[in-house]
């Protein structure tokens, strides 16, 4: 009995239909990246696991796909480290790959390696699939696409002033009528944990924060609890949760909160410097929210963080990113800055698939159906599609003669704009038969005709 076929869950198949809708959103932003300078580069999906294992914290950790060694390296195992409950290390012994979880650690990796044939400031583009062992869920996925575009080799706040531009001019594009472009500085966060008296315990609470929308204010009060975050410190933090109005009112709110926390005020001087300058150059369909409590749960941001999120749809963030200086330092090169943004594909597909915002262009059709009666009259119509196609025009050629019936059924699921038929009396006169499928006007023009119309 043969396997009923299936996939893995968290993954999924595309539909031409589909495809052709994904490549519409990847051709907006490879338009939008290459305007902005930045150069398309490619890393392989699998990285060896010390390249990834320690830059996305804890929880990351724990999402990344291992893959286990292979032929005699499976003798390799640690089986000493297995009988003494030593998981990290066994692990560690029988996997030395991993499917890759995003695209910044790579391009930390790759800059590192490549750093004497790059310029810089280097601004790459990147558009691959990544992989995460999270757990499936209305737009979580555990392999999809990302797009990338990150800068090494300056710490100019105008970049981050670029990347706000980019999102803004990316997803306009795409006609997304209204979404929030939302900005943090991890170093305010080192700066609320420092005010708090739980400096010690940053990764804890930026992690808890990070879940605000997912969990609300009480479950991240828990979890700091369980977490043994002081009491005192959470109820010092507890007003952050819950701070609204205008960017100038939380600005000045959280200018207060941090009086005397040095490392804190530098990220508030920081994001006042890009609200400024956003403020004079304006945005098209995007808004820009200081929000304090976005943390974005990876370790090597230090700078601005970025979250975009999409008015009237029940979906987590579309795109994200920020700053990070020292995520190059653990491959060896010190002192490169960079930042970088990541438009999430999939989500933003699945948005613009619920808002029905797709243009009709992306429907998936061919110029010209060419129908196939045999013999002569089939001869006759292969050389014609190959003028047609010599024109760089698309065809296609019915592949055997069957009912007319059967082949126009084909071109109307083919989505067909013209029909051509050649038959005795066409061949006979040098001449097609066209019907315009939308119309459903017909008409009989000699074959030169038609060709100098192409």
């Amino acid at each position: 009995m043969s396997a009923k076929p299936r996939i893995s869950k968290g993954t999924r198949d595309f539909l031409p239909s589909d495809v052709q809708k994904r490549e519409y959103i990847f051709g907006m932003m490879r338009s939008v990246f290459r305007k902005y300078g930045y150069q398309a580069i490619e890393t392989p999906s699998i990285e060896l696991t010390s390249t990834l294992m320690g830059k996305y914290g804890d929880e990351g950790d724990r999402l990344i796909f291992r893959i286990l060694n292979s032929g005699e390296k499976v003798t390799k195992a640690d089986i000493v480290a297995l009988k003494n409950n030593e998981l990290p290390r066994f692990v560690n012994s029988i996997s030395e790959k991993a499917l890759r979880y995003d695209l910044t650690v790579p391009f930390a990796r790759f800059v590192v390696q490549h750093q004497n044939e790059l310029s810089f400031p280097f601004k790459r583009y990147q558009i691959q699939s990544v992989w995460r062992s999270d757990r499936p869920q209305h737009g979580r996925y555990q392999e999809f696409t990302q797009c990338d575009i990150d800068v090494v080799g300056s710490d100019s706040l105008l970049y981050e002033v670029e990347c706000i531009q980019i999102f803004d001019e990316v997803l306009s594009g795409l006609k997304l009528p209204s979404f929030a472009i939302k900005l943090n500085n991890r170093k305010i966060l080192s700066g609320i944990a420092e005010k708090s008296g739980a400096g010690d315990h940053l990764i804890t609470i930026v992690t808890a924060i990070d879940k605000l929308d997912k969990i609300g204010e009480q479950g991240v009060i828990s979890e700091l609890k369980q977490k043994n975050v002081p009491i005192s410190s959470i109820n010092t933090l507890q007003p952050l949760l819950s701070f609204s109005g205008s960017n100038a009112e939380k600005m000045k709110l959280m200018r207060a909160f941090l009086e005397g926390s040095e490392i804190g005020m530098t990220g508030m001087n920081e994001l006042q410097q890009i609200l400024d300058h956003i403020s004079e150059l304006g945005l098209h369909c995007g808004r820009l929210e200081f929000d304090m409590t976005l943390a974005r749960g990876l370790n090597y941001y230090t700078g601005a963080i970025f979250e975009v999120t999409v008015d009237g749809v029940k979906m987590g963030s579309i795109c994200g990113g920020g700053r990070y200086d020292d995520l190059t330092a653990q491959f060896g090169l010190k002192d490169v800055s960079g930042i970088g943004i990541s438009f999430g594909a999939d989500r933003i597909y699945d948005v613009l698939n619920e808002l029905d915002l797709f243009p009709n262009s992306t429907e998936t059709s061919i110029s010209y159906l060419l129908l196939n009666f045999g013999g002569e009259d089939m001869l006759s119509s292969l050389d014609l599609a190959k003028k047609i196609r010599h024109r760089g025009i698309d065809c296609e050629l019915y592949p055997s003669k069957a009912k007319i019936q059967k082949q126009f059924k084909y071109a109307d699921a083919r989505n067909a704009r013209f029909v051509i038929m050649i038959g005795e009396e066409e061949r006979n006169s040098d001449s097609i038969t066209l019907k315009d499928m939308g119309s459903g006007i017909q008409e009989k023009i000699s074959r030169q005709d038609f060709l100098d119309r192409l």
